[in-house]
């Protein structure tokens, strides 16, 4: 049956996917596009809006459909369904106040009456929530609204491997191995921690946009495990399973309660092959026949199908697929590091990003107040301070190494010797707070050895060292204010001043 405009409207404002202004927003903006007049077909209303990114694909299909419940969940917004298993769906959300997207799960309703399921599913999650590493997706938080509960999990903008082998065919085999390195290492985390995936397939295995894996549901596979068993293999669950079969490990097919992280390596094993060869191990038959083959039969060497393999790489995934647990990798660690080194040889480099650079401030713009260059001076002149501090410590060790050698124990009495009392104080007032760097003690004068004898010495070349310094930050301050234009030129006795209070307030304090 067909839905007129107004009808359409009314759902929308119904919905509240809109506020009232939202709304009105919106349709004035159809409006202008449409001669000043609200078209009178409501697709071409939700395309406007669509275009506008003021509902969702999702949304348009379902008000056009006459449904206008279930758009939020607690304090999400649902914007569309982006996945779904035999056992839960996946859908995109947003926070409603701050923003950020979300990947939410939710449980089915027919078993939401079972409360040993419940129980299960809130331990499961309690415990991947206490998960953190960087190739394994996060989950946030767990609720429920009525008899709906959900999963709160990280949104990962991006494409399975099933999709992109699916999409674009057997993968490289240098990207396919790092993809799989790093699965091992965020399985390897998991493991640490007592969980087991169970559920270890391409489909799990998320790309994200910096080219990374993201292992998805980790430890919620055993929620869809009842049916594990061959003895509990119905037809409702079918589907679920036949995706499962071709990665299930030969011990987690015949008792699934009793296995070890041994049978995610397996898992990943079946992963890697079908990313090599397009393919799982065992594609053929029916799932009983699947599941039969993973327990006896050799699989077909990958380099039938995928000649370029090196016989490394084949044999690393020949390993992780034996029948027998305890002869193949034993960790997902061991796997993991197999890989690293023979990427490394391959001259693949494994070096972790390297973590942002911080930014200096900026110059002051022009007519700019002063104030903050002198800030920016006093900061500067600490952090070359405690530079120094430390080449001297650096020094110290060194010396301290070679006395080791050398056998010299005159060189360095104690290992924590330092110069008495002295300090360097930075003690002016920074934006009305004291700002102060007392470095830790050089040479102890009251230590016997060279360093006492010349402790006098020492506690001179900090005190010139520390002058230096200072001269050196007047002199920035000088040049940044005579820089400026005649506009921002502040007075010149405003700027003796300035000095006069930076030396006056003990930027040296000697402790002689």
């Amino acid at each position: 049956m067909s839905i007129t405009a107004r009808q359409f409207l009314e759902l929308l404002r119904r919905s509240n996917l809109l506020t009232d202004a939202e709304l009105k927003k919106g349709l004035q903006a159809c409006k202008d596009s449409n001669d000043g007049k609200i078209p009178n077909s409501p697709e071409q209303i939700a395309d406007f809006l669509v275009a506008e990114n003021i509902i969702t694909i999702w949304h348009r299909e379902k008000l056009l459909n006459r449904k206008y419940k279930g758009f939020f969940l607690g304090k999400y917004k649902l914007l569309g369904h982006i996945g779904a298993g035999g056992m839960s769906s996946v859908y995109l959300a947003e926070h409603t106040l701050m923003r950020r997207l979300r990947a939410i799960k939710v449980l089915p309703r027919d078993r939401v009456d079972d409360s040993s399921y419940l129980e299960r599913f809130h331990r499961e999650a309690q415990a991947t929530a206490a998960l953190d590493h960087p190739n394994i997706v996060r989950a946030y938080d767990v609720d429920n609204q009525g008899q709906t509960h959900y999963l709160v999990m990280e949104y990962v903008p991006g494409r399975d491997l099933m999709t992109i082998v699916k999409e674009d065919g057997p993968l490289d085999y240098l990207q396919a191995a790092k993809y799989i390195y790093e699965s091992a290492l965020g399985l390897q985390h998991a493991h640490d921690a007592s969980m087991v995936h169970r559920d270890v397939k391409p489909a799990n295995l998320l790309v994200d946009e910096q080219d990374a894996i993201k292992i998805l549901d980790m430890g919620l596979a055993l929620m869809d495990e009842d049916h594990s068993d061959l003895a509990g293999l119905t037809d409702k669950h079918n589907e679920k399973v036949l995706g499962t079969a071709d990665y299930l490990a030969p011990e987690q097919a015949l008792n699934s309660h009793e296995i070890d992280g041994r049978a995610d390596v397996y898992g990943l094993g079946c992963t890697l092959y079908y990313l090599l060869t397009g393919r799982p191990p065992f594609p053929e038959g029916t799932l009983a026949q699947r599941i039969a083959q993973h327990q006896s039969t050799i699989p077909p060497d990958i380099r039938i199908t995928r000649p370029d393999c090196p016989e490394v790489l084949g044999s690393i995934c020949f390993k992780m697929l034996q029948k027998n647990p305890d002869h193949r990798f034993q960790s997902a660690m061991e796997v993991a590091g197999e890989l690293e080194a023979w990427l490394q040889l391959q001259g693949v480099d494994m070096t972790p990003a390297k973590p942002d650079v911080v930014q200096l401030p900026a110059r002051p713009d022009k007519g700019q107040s002063t104030e903050s260059v002198v800030q920016a001076m006093h900061a500067a002149v600490a952090v070359a301070n405690q530079g120094a501090i430390a080449n001297v410590q650096s020094s110290i060790q060194l010396v301290g190494e070679y006395s080791a050698v050398t056998g010299n124990s005159q060189v360095v009495s104690d290992s924590s010797v330092g110069i008495g009392s002295s300090r360097i104080s930075l003690g002016n007032e920074i934006g009305g707070q004291a700002f102060q760097s007392t470095s830790r003690s050089l040479l102890d004068t009251k230590t016997s050895g060279v360093w006492s004898a010349n402790g006098r010495n020492w506690k001179m070349a900090a005190i010139v060292l520390a002058g230096l310094l200072l001269l050196a930050g007047l002199l920035v301050v000088v040049v940044m204010l005579t820089s400026e234009t005649e506009n921002a030129t502040p007075d010149p006795q405003s700027v003796l001043l300035r000095i006069e209070h930076i030396v006056s307030s003990g930027f040296l304090e000697s402790g002689c």
